[in-house]
C-alpha cells in the first residue's frame, strides 16, 4: 500500500487539483448560464412577440450591453494584472510572439484553404476569423480559478486579447486588400461558386 502514496499529488499539485475541483463545480454555472438564458431569450422572444422582432430589435439593444460586460472584464483584468505586464516585458513577450504567430498563420491558413475550396469573400473571411479567433474570457476564467487573479496563467490570459485585438483589427485590412486583389466583383449574370 505504500506505493500507492507516491501516487497520491502533493504540494503543489494537490493545491492545483483541489482549485481544479472548484471549477468542475462552476463550470455548468459558466457554461450553463449564458447557454439557458440565451435560449431563453430567444424561445420567449419570438414566442411573445416574433422572429423579426427579436432579430431586429431585441438583438440590436441586447448586443452593445453583452460588449460593455466583456469591455468591463478585459478592463478589470488588465487593471488587476497591469503591474506585471509593465514590469516584465520579457514574459509578455514570450507569451505574444507565439500568439502573433498562432493568429496569422490560422488566419492565413484558414483564408487560403475558403479561396482554395472556391467560397466567396464573404464565406471565406468568415471562416478565416472565425479559426483565427480565441475564447480568452473562459481562458481567463479557468486561469484565475486555478491558478488565482495574480498568477502568471492569468497574465497569460490578459495578454491575448491585448495581441489578439490589435492582430485581428489588422487581418481585417489585409483581408479587404485581398478582396480586391481575389475576389473581382462578379458581373450580374455571372456564375459565382460562393455566396
Amino acid at each position: 500500500m505504500q506505493h500507492l502514496d507516491t501516487l497520491r499529488p502533493h504540494g503543489e499539485e494537490a493545491a492545483v487539483l483541489a482549485r481544479l475541483s472548484v471549477f468542475d463545480r462552476f463550470l455548468p454555472l459558466w457554461i450553463g448560464l449564458p447557454l439557458v438564458a440565451g435560449y431563453l431569450t430567444r424561445h420567449f422572444g419570438v414566442r411573445w412577440r416574433s422572429r423579426r422582432w427579436y432579430e431586429q430589435t431585441f438583438l440590436p439593444r441586447l448586443g452593445p450591453r453583452a460588449l460593455y460586460g466583456l469591455l468591463f472584464t478585459i478592463v478589470v483584468m488588465f487593471a488587476l494584472q497591469g503591474r506585471a505586464i509593465t514590469s516584465d516585458p520579457l514574459t509578455v513577450a514570450r507569451v505574444s510572439l507565439p500568439l502573433l504567430l498562432y493568429f496569422a498563420i490560422m488566419w492565413a491558413v484558414a483564408f487560403l484553404a475558403g479561396r482554395r475550396s472556391g467560397f466567396g469573400y464573404d464565406r471565406t473571411a468568415a471562416l478565416a476569423f472565425t479559426a483565427a479567433g480565441n475564447n480568452f474570457e473562459l481562458a481567463i476564467a479557468v486561469s484565475i480559478s486555478v491558478w488565482g487573479v495574480s498568477s502568471r496563467q492569468a497574465l497569460a490570459g490578459v495578454i491575448g486579447p491585448l495581441i489578439e485585438v490589435p492582430v485581428l483589427v489588422a487581418l481585417v485590412y489585409v483581408s479587404l486588400c485581398l478582396r480586391q486583389r481575389l475576389f473581382p466583383p462578379v458581373r450580374p449574370g455571372a456564375f459565382s461558386p460562393g455566396p
